[in-house]
């Protein structure tokens, strides 16, 4: 779990300012539809899916991003493993980040944005309105041209965020998540997969099962688990075992541990190659690593564990005989 990010109020104010001057957002026309209706259909909508192969991706979230690239450069100089995904959390009314995408592509990665709709009402977004920021948001994913994962309100199992259990209902979260996915899909933004993102079960915590927010078949693309190593007696199968059977109970879509670290009270040394072998042995589409301070700090702390990311990272990516 990571803490929303806090944002300035004069940034805040700027970003929310040049949205409603760029898209109106609290200014709909009565003319104006909503997603079920949704915007006319591109002609020729883009169409850049990822393949779903077992093992494919490795990706990596440092901090700076998106305003630079510059950490996860560091990162690659610092284990020699380049990340095929590279994650950014994304407040709401934040628009697309298209040059930070550009430079991911330019790196032979994929963005993965988080989208975090904190100090949102998420009735207000199923029931249309947001639909003007949306609608510039898909359109400018549609214009990048190339594939983005997209995920909202990741850990929505858990009690930690405002539109999460306990303070959203499950109900409200699904209405709000086939609204988003319709609309996208109104605009001809085909290039997105669909990443629905919850927490590890843990009742010490109040995590519960995630049956109640799944949307739905046709509303997801692939399945992300959120999960950590805090302390020397985690295995991937005790963290990771009874999250992936919950959600294969659901769908049979991919899954992909979307953010994962091991603290170094959890010996970053035996536990980093513990979580590559389990996710190559349940042919997982990969992880995510996160690469930062959050309720520990996640970050490689040693040589040693840079050394040990990479060897787990390399035997991973290296085909069985």
């Amino acid at each position: 779990m990571r803490f929303v990010r806090v944002v300035t109020a004069a940034a805040a104010i700027v970003a929310a300012v040049a949205v409603l001057v760029a898209v109106g957002v609290h200014d709909r026309s009565a003319g104006e539809k909503s997603a079920a209706a949704g915007a006319p259909r591109a002609a020729k909508p883009i169409q850049a899916r990822l393949p779903a192969t077992p093992g494919g991706y490795l990706g990596v979230y440092t901090p700076g991003v998106p305003g630079s690239y510059a950490g996860l450069t560091a990162f690659t100089s610092a284990t020699g493993i380049r990340p095929r995904v590279v994650v950014y959390y994304s407040a709401w009314l934040e628009p697309f980040q298209a040059g930070f995408a550009a430079a991911a592509a330019r790196h032979g990665a994929v963005p993965l944005v988080q989208i975090e709709p904190a100090h949102v009402s998420l009735a207000a977004i199923a029931s249309g309105q947001y639909d003007s920021y949306l609608g510039a948001y898909a359109a400018d994913v549609r214009g990048y041209r190339r594939p983005v994962i997209l995920s909202f309100g990741h850990e929505m199992n858990g009690p930690w965020y405002p539109w999460g259990h306990g303070h959203t209902s499950p109900a409200v979260f699904v209405a709000a998540w086939r609204h988003i996915v319709t609309l996208f899909r109104a605009h001809g933004a085909d290039n997105v997969t669909w990443l629905w993102t919850f927490n590890v079960l843990d009742t010490s915590r109040r995590v519960v099962p995630p049956a109640p927010w799944w949307p739905g078949q046709s509303y997801v693309t692939w399945v992300g688990i959120d999960g950590y190593y805090y302390n020397s007696a985690a295995t991937f199968g005790g963290l990771f075992g009874p999250a992936i059977a919950a959600a294969r109970a659901l769908t049979r879509d991919p899954i992909l541990i979307s953010e994962t670290g091991v603290a170094p009270a959890a010996d970053q040394t035996t536990s980093i190659p513990n979580l590559f072998a389990g996710v190559r042995a349940d042919r997982l589409l990969g992880l995510v690593w996160f690469d930062a301070a959050g309720s520990r700090d996640w970050r490689l702390s040693t040589a040693m564990a840079a050394a040990a990311f990479r060897r787990a990272a390399e035997a991973y990516r290296t085909p069985k005989s």
